[in-house]
């Protein structure tokens, strides 16, 4: 057998029915995980599922909005319903920052907003999931997966979105410190920081000439990333290979943070 089979696995995706999120569920399910993919959105849900029919391992869909404990609850109640386990879990939901508006001219509400999704909600996700993990493991089945999906506005100074940034930088320190707690349960903890990935959050920009005109140059690649550039991470972290890796930010960005 493969040590990159997931055959008997489950995963939950967040986030899993569009961009990112769906690369990885697509690439999980190929090589036999089953995939639970959580998404506000039920008909994007749907069709995100139907894209997977062919797949190996099993889908469900779950609506979920990942600021609403009461939502992650139920969604993991109903994944645990469906499939018995949960052994991974992809933290990919995530709102971008427009850009358009000044620090100083920031408003509260926009900052909560951001953190109430991209931070918060790894948080609701991660403790329900850790909980059934841990669980687990003092049945003496210890084995978790917990990747958040952070950014290089982590690593960059990034005017005009320093809220969006700032919820990102957080998730590396989160995933650092849970590497560290949940080590001795066989779970690990991993952030993916993506670059310019093509994607219905970065449509706009990359629709720009200007933006497109300075930003390429600066990847080696000569390209922008697709989902499907994420599902070779998404395996590897989901499976056997990685099982002494944890606690680390994985930057696929075609080189952009090196040039």
């Amino acid at each position: 057998m493969s040590i990159f089979d997931l055959s008997g696995r489950v995963a939950v995706i967040t986030g899993g029915n569009g961009g990112i999120g769906l690369g990885m569920a697509q690439a999980l399910a190929a090589e036999g995980c089953a995939v639970s993919i959580w998404g506000r959105n039920a008909e994007k849900n749907k069709a995100a599922a139907d894209s997977l029919a062919d797949a190996r391992g099993k889908v469900h869909t779950q609506v979920c909005d990942v600021t609403d404990v009461a939502s992650v609850k139920a969604a993991m109640e109903a994944t645990l319903a469906t499939f018995g386990r949960v052994d991974g879990c992809f933290a990919n939901a995530g709102i971008g920052g427009s850009g358009r508006r000044s620090f100083i001219e920031r408003t509260a509400e926009e900052w909560r907003t951001m953190f109430d999704t991209n931070l918060d909600g790894v948080f609701h996700v991660f403790q329900a999931v850790a909980r059934h993990m841990t669980e687990r493991a003092a049945n003496g089945d210890a084995f978790g997966r917990l990747v958040a999906t952070s950014s290089m506005a982590s690593l960059f100074g990034t005017a005009r979105n320093e809220h969006y940034a700032a919820t990102k930088s957080a998730i590396n320190a989160l995933v650092r410190a849970l590497g560290v707690e949940m080590a001795r349960n066989g779970i690990t903890a991993n952030a993916i920081l993506p670059g310019w990935i093509k994607s219905d959050m970065t449509a706009g920009i990359m629709a720009n000439d200007k933006f497109v005109g300075n930003v390429m140059p600066r990847i080696p690649m000569r390209r922008f990333g697709e989902p499907s550039d994420f599902g070779g991470i998404a395996v590897y972290l989901m499976s056997n290979a990685s099982s002494y890796h944890t606690a680390d930010c994985f930057v696929i960005d075609g080189g952009y943070t090196a040039f």
